[in-house]
């Protein structure tokens, strides 16, 4: 079994915030793959399914942490506990200021680069998790941080949101496989960053 992991804050007043693209990209895998309902269990929602790949298919929960999001990691560990895995088995989605609106990076082990939700996991499981890191773009000022990933996705937002959380799906099976460079590869030719920052074009020409 392999387990993803949404960061997020639970509760509709952050549903569409960016700082759940965590959940957002967790809830597309569980439409897209049929997995079974959710469930509480561990401190979160979660929900058991497989995953069709080259050699088969992949066994895989889902879990979307109630803990809020810089407690990530103690839903985690309970998880890994319980069912007997080690932190590789583990994929965590979350946003990350630090990319451009529209790009998206694998990275496996180093440090929390700030994230408190990778800072939470780190800390109960250590460094040997994968993380998919999502861009949402800095807003340029360290004091504006929390409001932007507190804020919601801005409509110009989900032209690339949208088309990314579906490419992650179609190219989940070589993620699962250990792929990663080629998982990256693929989710990037089937949803292309955006060559500006949405938010911008948004701004001149309006939502």
């Amino acid at each position: 079994m392999l387990i993803l992991i949404g960061q997020g804050n639970p509760g509709a007043k952050y549903a569409k915030n960016r700082h759940n693209a965590g959940f957002l990209v967790i809830d597309r895998i569980h439409d897209a793959f049929g997995f079974a309902p959710w469930r509480s269990k561990f401190d979160s929602e979660v929900s058991e399914g497989t995953v069709p790949t080259a050699t088969g298919s992949t066994k895989v929960l889902l879990m979307k942490p109630q803990t809020y999001y810089n407690e990530t990691g103690l839903a985690a560990s309970k998880a890994l506990s319980f069912y007997k895995l080690k932190p590789e088995d583990v994929t965590v989605f979350h946003d990350e200021i630090d990319l451009a609106p529209g790009r998206m990076r694998v990275k496996r082990g180093g440090g929390h680069s700030g994230n408190n939700g990778a800072r939470s996991m780190i800390a109960h499981l250590g460094e040997n998790f994968r993380r998919i890191r999502i861009g949402v773009g800095h807003p340029g000022d360290k004091a504006m941080v929390m409001p932007h990933v507190l804020s919601d996705f801005h409509k110009a937002d989900l032209q690339w949101f949208e088309p990314m959380s579906d490419a992650i799906c179609k190219a989940l099976p070589h993620l699962l496989s250990g792929d990663d460079e080629r998982f990256q590869t693929e989710v990037m030719r089937l949803a292309p960053a955006p060559k500006h920052d949405p938010r911008q074009t948004a701004n001149k020409g309006g939502e």
